[in-house]
């Protein structure tokens, strides 16, 4: 009984999203045209984000671990873990502020419909191609000089084994903010993994806990911010909070 709920629960996303994305998708479609109207076609992504989230029964606790805060004039390099979809929907949330451009495989292209916003408003990149990689570092310098900040998953996707707890982290993030000189705010999603894995008939509604983990100056060298990322995530995965 309780499989065929989360089935039902499941196919309720597929009917929120197709809503969400059939409200929203003009506004965002005319406004990711030109750069200079992505702050406000953001207004519109990230109501997306809060209704997917809220709308499947999420909500979520933050718990500042630096007791820094983000400063609404910084554009940012984002990073957290990533074990679930809704792991994106979430940086839309926490930061209202910050027009956030998110780094993607270019295959999310091919769904229809998302597919043509989502080539305007994320880098893409085609993990196949060195060339593609490598061209990633200048096309989010140029996006962050236009005031947006970066979201990346540093694990570069979700291991197919779900005992771990946290996968090795790719350095692109950290070239990234230690070239072009731009902060790292650290984040860790903690449930989700539990509450929406990838595994359709796995999930339940519930509070997600969200660590700020801290905000990383890119004065520091690839190796260490790299390290020091990874080892607050990972404690903060493992670590009891009621």
């Amino acid at each position: 009984m309780r499989t065929i709920l989360v089935y039902l629960w499941r196919f309720w996303m597929v009917i929120l999203g197709t809503i969400l994305t059939l409200v929203f998708f003009l506004p965002v479609y005319l406004l990711s045209i030109r750069q200079k109207d992505y702050k406000l076609c953001y207004f519109f992504i990230r109501l997306w984000a809060i209704g997917m989230f809220y709308g499947m029964g999420f909500r979520y606790r933050l718990i500042n671990k630096t007791g820094k805060k983000i400063d609404k004039d910084q554009a940012y390099v984002i990073i957290s873990n990533h074990t679930s979809i809704m792991d994106i929907m979430l940086p839309c949330i926490l930061f209202p502020n910050h027009p956030l451009c998110y780094v993607g495989k270019k295959e999310l292209v091919k769904i229809p419909i998302f597919g043509t916003v989502y080539k305007r408003v994320c880098v893409m990149v085609d993990r196949s191609s060195a060339r593609s990689r490598a061209d990633v570092y200048r096309r989010c310098a140029e996006r962050m000089q236009q005031g947006q900040s970066i979201v990346i998953f540093p694990e570069g996707g979700v291991p197919d084994d779900t005992s771990v707890v946290l996968d090795d982290f790719k350095d692109g993030a950290f070239i990234l903010a230690t070239k072009h000189q731009f902060p790292l705010a650290v984040y860790t999603f903690q449930g989700l993994k539990e509450m929406f894995p990838f595994d359709n008939s796995k999930g339940y509604p519930g509070v997600v806990k969200v660590f700020f983990n801290d905000i990383l100056t890119p004065d520091l060298p690839l190796k260490t911010l790299k390290e020091m990322s990874f080892e607050e995530i990972k404690l903060s995965l493992i670590e009891k909070i009621k």
